[in-house]
């Protein structure tokens, strides 16, 4: 499992570590790493002899992109510096840099094989402002000895990033690699920003153990998936193994009703029962399934999955206050989701057992009244909070938030899920863990994640339909629980 912290905690635990070390410790310790690291960029190459560029802004961040580009020099590489913020530089940094054999210069060279963005660091706030908007939008055109684009290396965070909430409120730098320091950052795992940090590569510094706040956000690997994932024992049977209830689809949409079976099928549990009017077109496609016209039929469940392709009229009410009203968990999703919007359910909601609903982001703008916004994670903890339940508020990186504030980042999104029924299939997922016995954030966290390889694995044979995000569950989930799958 990974964590990204805040910058204020980052901040406070930099403080505690720096009160015990001499001082400029931990700025030597970034810049080695990030030497490091760039050092590996140009392995092809070579370090000797390669055109290095920083761009500098003021303060630490500035630091260490001029001792990593001091640590360059000393082993040969022609290291200018573009100072943004010249009566403001690290004087310490730079005097190395200049030790070293690096110099400065006012504008971008003809050429470069690397680019460090030291522009602003984790303190930064807004999008990034002039003169930097105008050398950043030139980086594509530098060229290095190979003829290809000069590889850019982000210093702690793409300038121009917000770094505590993932937003890019304006102009920023697209990092090929990041290195960041001491801990990951949300910026690092979710919303747009993280797409603009490339590969993110972590330096230890030793901060870990002054880290004393709890994280921001949480990523799961696939050891924690595994871990968690319900095994069956030697004395399991059907009913032990957990009993998930289907209400879904309807009679115009019978399809969400197939698809969200499918999710469930592939889970841990050892019996799906489904209610609704697609029951015949169910009991088909799937003749393992116990299929039923109405909840009251269905039998015993440990938990249901209530809302893909149901509809929204009154049988549709019906068929959630019957879900709504039992004591086992329950996921609510899409038509769901729109049935509580008008307030008539807000009596239901009150339950004791746990609820999970997956919008999004249009559903969750029907529920919460607005759009996410910059701060995701912020906007799915306090509809969780308001709800008193799990909200898996569904994107790139699908978030996973609950009541009290704990939030998870699912890494293994991919634009393959962008198609019609692919929620169908999560939803039923997501059940099948609940039934299974799993607590409600890890069976959001659970179902997202296998859903996720899902969506890749479906991928690699061309363009991806929602059955076959279905199909590719089981041998994305075999690898996932053999430990064959990458973490």
């Amino acid at each position: 499992m990974r964590q990204a912290w805040r910058v204020a905690d980052v901040r406070a635990a930099e403080k505690a570590l720096m009160a015990t070390l001499p001082e400029g410790t931990l700025m030597q310790r970034a810049a080695a790493g990030l030497a490091r690291r760039c050092a590996l960029l140009l392995e092809d190459g070579g370090v000797y002899g390669a055109q290095v560029l920083l761009l500098v802004g003021s303060g630490d961040n500035g630091g260490d992109t001029l001792y990593a580009g001091a640590a360059l020099a000393r082993r040969g590489a022609q290291v200018r510096a573009l100072l943004l913020r010249p009566e403001r530089v690290h004087l310490a940094g730079l005097a190395a840099l200049r030790a070293a054999g690096g110099f400065t210069v006012r504008d971008l060279p003809d050429r470069a094989d690397l680019v460090l963005d030291g522009i602003v660091g984790i303190g930064a706030s807004g999008g990034l402002r002039r003169p930097a908007v105008g050398l950043v939008a030139e980086l594509g055109g530098l060229r290095g000895r190979s003829g290809r684009r000069a590889p850019v290396v982000a210093v702690d965070v793409p300038s121009g990033v917000a770094v505590d909430t993932g937003d890019v409120p304006g102009e920023a730098v697209t990092a090929d690699v990041t290195v960041t320091f001491g801990c990951l950052k949300p910026a690092h795992v979710v919303g747009p920003a993280a797409v603009r940090c490339g590969q993110v590569e972590l330096v230890d510094i030793g901060l870990g153990p002054v880290l004393r706040a709890d994280p921001a956000v949480r990523l799961p690997d696939s050891d924690d998936i595994a871990q968690w994932w319900p095994a069956p024992g030697p004395v399991s049977d059907k009913y032990s193994r957990g009993v998930v209830g289907i209400a879904t689809g309807s009679a115009k949409y019978p399809g969400a009703a197939l698809l969200s079976v499918s999710g469930a099928l592939a889970g841990p549990t050892g019996m799906v029962r489904y209610a609704g009017s697609a029951h015949l077109e169910v009991v088909r496609a799937h003749p393992s399934v116990v299929a039923v016209s109405r909840i009251s039929e269905a039998g015993r469940v440990q938990a249901w999955v209530c809302g893909s392709g149901l509809g929204t009229d009154d049988k549709a009410r019906t068929t959630l206050r019957s879900v709504l009203a039992t004591s086992v968990p329950v996921v609510l999703d899409a038509d769901a989701l729109t049935l509580l919007v008008d307030g008539k359910h807000a009596d239901d909601l009150r339950r004791d057992a746990p609820l999970v609903i997956t919008p999004h982001d249009g559903e969750f703008k029907r529920l919460a009244g607005e759009m996410p916004g910059a701060d995701r994670v912020g906007a799915a903890c306090r509809l969780a909070a308001w709800i008193n339940g799990v909200v898996l508020l569904k994107g790139d990186r699908t978030i996973v938030a609950t009541p009290a504030g704990e939030v998870w980042v699912n890494p293994t999104g991919s634009s393959a899920l962008a198609t019609a029924g692919s929620g169908d299939v999560l939803a039923g997922l997501l059940g099948s863990l609940l039934a299974g016995g799993l607590a409600p954030e890890r069976a959001a966290v659970a179902a997202a994640y296998a859903h996720g390889l899902a969506g890749r694995w479906a991928a690699t044979d061309g363009p991806v339909t929602s059955p076959d995000v279905a199909a590719a569950l089981r041998p994305a989930l075999a690898s996932l629980l053999s430990g064959e799958m990458p973490a």
